[in-house]
């Protein structure tokens, strides 16, 4: 069964396809309020959303279909221990279509696996929020009218940002795409990003902790919350959480048609005087996160009615009994996981766990 868990699950075709019929649904939105017609979207929230969860039960209910699910954890048997894979499997009995945000990374892969229905990932973690970046995507292009050939800067917590791993994942397949890294240093873009995605595909990029100085340069800037709940510190978290804030003033030496992106929720990190500013665009992204969930769940249930199946995971897969030490895997919690975990990108005895991508130096002679 065909799922979405990471943005790259995508071809830059079906990326375009689903900005196309976006549009589409914006322009002609009648002609899609019967789409999905007794069908039912289950919403499995197992920590707090606003605009993700509702923006899923919004495009369905305006697909003509019906929504049913749990917006935390102990409405759920997830209180009562029940694991991601059961939890699927039994949910799969009631619903058409699964959209999963869980705290543990790759909990919605674990939930496709064992789902008989397609699964949307809407945040693991801080690994991955593919939906937010075909809202983001959305968003620059009608802005813009293109998605390549810019320079776009990621400003704030880039280290836990889970949107900002996915569109940068998204932006490395279109040409001419440079990126800013703004960031304190205890915040800077994970090293296996920087591998994987900016080197491997030879994506132009700059670090810096600058803010002020990088803005004169940018086309788009996409800000984002210092996220208190991905720091097991607190302390660590009160120094950092007000590191960048965004203020009018701030703006004088911007370009005239710069885009202001943030995905919210906003804490102090954009001041509220930005809002009346024509180049912010955070509060257009939640229509367009509407509007491409409303073509997602079109584009998924149509291949599901026609038994398109799931691509398998890509890399040099490897079998072990190793456990994966990042606590916030979804192998520390799923324990049926553990015989069969797999690593992914094995170089050099270096791999990364297929759910949340961590590191691992594994020795296949044990």
């Amino acid at each position: 069964m065909r799922s979405l868990i990471d943005i790259e699950d995508l071809s830059v075709d079906e990326l375009n396809e689903l900005i196309a019929v976006a549009n589409d649904i914006a322009a002609h939105p009648e002609q899609y309020a019967d789409a999905c017609r007794g069908k039912k979207l289950a919403t499995l929230f197992f920590e707090p959303s606003t605009r993700t969860r509702l923006s899923f039960e919004a495009a369905m209910i305006e697909l003509g279909g019906s929504v049913i699910g749990f917006s935390e954890a102990n409405s759920s048997s997830a209180s009562k221990g029940e694991s991601v894979a059961d939890t699927a499997r039994v949910i799969s009995c009631y619903a058409d279509i699964i959209a999963m945000r869980h705290p543990k990374e790759g909990a919605p892969y674990v939930a496709s696996q064992n789902a008989s229905v397609p699964v949307i990932n809407a945040g693991d973690g801080g690994h991955c929020h593919p939906t937010q970046t075909l809202a983001d995507l959305l968003t620059i292009y009608r802005e813009k009218g293109r998605l390549s050939h810019m320079t776009v800067g990621f400003c704030g917590d880039l280290k836990y940002g889970r949107t900002v791993h996915s569109l940068i994942a998204a932006l490395s397949r279109y040409p001419g795409v440079e990126v800013v890294l703004i960031s304190p240093e205890e915040l800077k873009l994970p090293s296996y990003v920087i591998y994987e995605t900016l080197n491997k595909k030879k994506m132009a990029y700059r670090q810096t902790d600058d803010l002020e100085g990088a803005i004169p340069s940018l086309d788009v800037l996409y800000m984002t919350r210092v996220q208190r709940e991905r720091f097991s510190d607190p302390a660590v978290y009160e120094r950092l959480k007000d590191s960048y804030i965004l203020t009018v003033e701030k703006l004088a030496g911007a370009k005239p048609d710069l885009s202001i992106l943030h995905p919210l929720p906003r804490v102090h990190e954009i001041s509220v005087r930005v809002d009346k500013d024509p180049r912010a665009c955070y509060f257009k992204q939640v229509m367009n996160g509407k509007l491409m969930r409303m073509a997602l769940i079109l584009k998924l249930l149509n291949e599901a009615s026609h038994g398109r199946s799931e691509c398998g995971p890509a890399g040099d897969l490897l079998i072990n009994r190793v456990r994966c030490r990042n606590p916030r895997c979804i192998t520390s919690t799923e324990q049926e996981l553990d015989q069969i975990f797999r690593w992914t990108e094995k170089e050099n005895g270096i791999c990364r766990c297929l759910y949340c991508e961590a590191k691992e130096i594994i020795d296949e002679r044990k």
